[in-house]
């Protein structure tokens, strides 16, 4: 401070602490000091009370004070020297002293401030492929797709269950999780998979993973190559060509006949691809299921050309004429066949656990992959879903949605053939969650107009189809919503229908939102 300037009165009437408040009084007291430092209120070289005057002065501990004066100090605001006491100190950055106020963020392309011009390309793939995800915001109505039947999930039995295993967790678990997954939920998986889908695994060949989509990840690093080409149905599953085009595979879109991928018709024109990506319980989006005789092609192709075949089983528990089919793994004999499902479709979609069933050999290079993607899937959620498999709730849960998912399929479909007859055709399915209803007597532009015009929601398959033209129909899910509910938004959309079609759209009713987990919409 200069010679002769007057002495500043420290200010205390900038202090305000308030005990109950959830930051304890040194770090407030600290905070606060430390910005009227970068305010400019308190200025370089200028003395600090005492810790006991200052404790005095604001009615708190002198220790409380120290320990402010302790932090601020070793970051470097405070200097304390014998005989002067404590100062603000001399050396703090003029750019700290003067910081400007935050003012708006830079318009995009202004001054190299565009975001995705800083990404990498693997970062602009990502980043475009992000703009297809805005298409499911907010609560869904009928008949958006992928979602299961919320408001039958048995929500009381999983809350008891969590609120056991919170209790109970073995305390090795607070450490360290396997990478593979919880020894008995991948013990369950498998004993689940045996049993009910026909699939040939163990424990150590289960990998628990982040869903479906995360298994297709690791699957695509470990196993595909730079230039390596990858077979995929067309039309197909959107989220596997990125993450197989990010990997540097080229992806050849496969077309589909009436038995699901055209195994004669890919070999003739790309003989040798590394992998095969189908679903052949419930092709999406078409819904067609791979008879044994396509699978049996499949799988001899695969053993001739040393190729992988993944399969995702995304709904292969819900078959509504006969039996679920079993797997496509279960027929193999040459370790070709890589397994992946999930439990987000079969019981809630933020219930992020899925598995793969490794080939012979490769489950620790899984975990290993697993690892360095984000180590594991979180402990909590991994005993409470063991629990509720070895329980039997699972098993039960999947026995009663067979018959839900089949009551409420055929609501859509009675209500389509009483409202849309003659303008759209949605015939039943023999699996899966979702419906696709083509247009016959209307333009396909006209019935998307009418449903978006009164809140049906829908997926075109052209959203997942690389062909051109793309494959024409929209895909209705049907799996959350209440019969009632799906009457009703038929007959909005058929009044809305009728409107477009002479000329002016009539007013419908608004539609009830999709359930919440343990509510039911009447």
């Amino acid at each position: 401070m200069p010679k002769n300037s007057p002495t500043r009165r420290f200010d205390l009437d900038s202090l305000a602490l308030d005990a109950g408040a959830r930051d304890p009084l040194h770090l407030q007291l600290r905070d606060q000091i430390r910005r009227a430092i970068l305010e400019g209120r308190l200025r370089p070289g200028e003395r600090v009370p005492s810790t006991r005057g200052l404790a005095g002065s604001l009615g708190i501990g002198r220790n409380t004070v120290a320990s402010a004066y302790d932090q601020l100090t070793s970051e470097g605001y405070l200097a304390a020297a014998v005989g002067s006491g404590t100062r603000v100190s001399r050396t703090l950055p003029e750019r700290l002293l003067n910081a400007p106020k935050a003012g708006p963020a830079p318009a995009p392309g202004v001054g190299g401030a565009d975001g995705l011009s800083r990404l990498s390309a693997r970062g602009r793939e990502i980043a475009a492929f992000g703009r297809l995800l805005g298409l499911d915001r907010g609560r869904p109505a009928p008949f958006r797709p992928h979602i299961p039947a919320l408001d039958a999930f048995p929500r009381e039995v999983w809350e008891r269950l969590t609120a056991r295993r919170q209790k109970r967790l073995p305390r090795d678990l607070f450490a360290r999780v396997d990478s593979l997954g919880y020894r008995p939920l991948r013990e369950a998986v498998a004993g689940y998979l045996g049993a009910s889908r026909g699939v040939r695994c163990t424990a150590d060949d289960i990998v628990i993973t982040a869903g479906v989509q995360q298994g297709i990840d690791l699957i695509a690093r470990l196993l595909i190559d730079p230039g390596d080409k990858v077979w995929l149905e067309e039309p197909g599953y959107l989220d596997v060509r990125p993450a197989f085009e990010m990997a540097g595979a080229e992806v050849i879109s496969v077309p589909l006949d009436a038995d699901g991928l055209d195994v004669s018709a890919a070999e003739r024109s790309q003989p040798r691809p590394r992998l095969a990506y189908v679903s052949p319980s419930c092709q999406w989006p078409t819904g067609i299921t791979m008879p044994l005789a396509r699978r049996l092609e499949l799988l001899s192709w695969a053993d001739r050309s040393g190729a992988w075949v993944l399969e995702d089983d995304y709904a292969g528990e819900f078959r509504y004429g006969g039996r679920p089919l079993p797997a496509l793994q279960g027929l193999d004999r040459s370790g070709r066949v890589i397994y992946t499902g999930t439990f987000s479709k079969v019981l809630f979609p933020s219930l992020r656990l899925g598995y793969l069933v490794a080939p012979p050999g490769l489950a620790e290079a899984f975990g290993a992959a697993r690892w360095l993607a984000d180590r594991h899937s979180p402990p909590l959620e991994q005993a409470v879903l063991a629990d509720f498999i070895d329980g039997g709730h699972f098993a039960r849960h999947i026995r009663q949605m067979r018959t839900l998912y089949a009551e409420r399929q055929g609501a859509v479909v009675d209500s389509a053939h009483a409202e849309l007859s003659g303008a759209v055709d949605i015939p039943a399915a023999e699996a899966g969650m979702h419906l696709v209803a083509r247009a016959v007597g209307a333009s396909q532009e006209a019935i998307m107009a009418a449903a978006s015009g009164v809140g049906v929601e829908y997926h075109p398959i052209s959203r997942y189809s690389a062909a051109t033209p793309p494959a024409p129909g929209l895909i209705l899910g049907y799996a959350a919503y209440p019969p009632e509910s799906s009457r009703r938004a038929m007959q909005a959309w058929a009044r809305a229908l009728g409107g477009t079609r002479i000329g002016h759209a009539t007013p419908a009713a608004a539609l009830p939102p999709a359930p919440r987990p343990g509510e039911i919409i009447t």
